[in-house]
């Protein structure tokens, strides 16, 4: 069981190649006894994004605050604050803040085994 605030957890800056402004914190991992899923909360600054990447594993986000825009394979999709998304498995993908503030979702993915 893990119970505390969201901001006791680490917040990191994301190296990936291709990330701009990018903060992700790992709120529950396998670590903490989870099973399957690992929840992150991302952070994107004005401007920013997350690379435009695929792999084989779906993503399942909520909005908590702030505008952008879901890059995907078939176009462009704005989306702001209490937006669900649901990003299919080894479909190319990128998030872009749009807003003038900064872009926090909430991501859910499968651990990798």
């Amino acid at each position: 069981m893990k119970v505390l605030p969201h901001g006791d957890v680490e917040l990191e800056d994301v190296t990936a190649e291709g990330a701009t402004g990018v903060k992700i914190r790992w709120a529950i991992t396998e670590d903490d006894g989870a099973p399957n899923f690992a929840m992150r909360v991302f952070e994107i600054e004005k401007g920013g994004h997350t690379p435009y990447h695929s792999h084989p594993h779906e993503h399942e986000v909520y909005i908590l605050e702030g505008k952008g825009v879901l890059k995907f394979e078939d176009g462009k999709y704005p989306f702001e604050e209490g937006y669900v998304i649901f990003v299919d498995p080894k479909k190319r993908h990128g998030f872009y803040n749009t807003g003038n503030s900064t872009l926090k979702f909430i991501c859910i993915i499968p651990h990798k085994k």
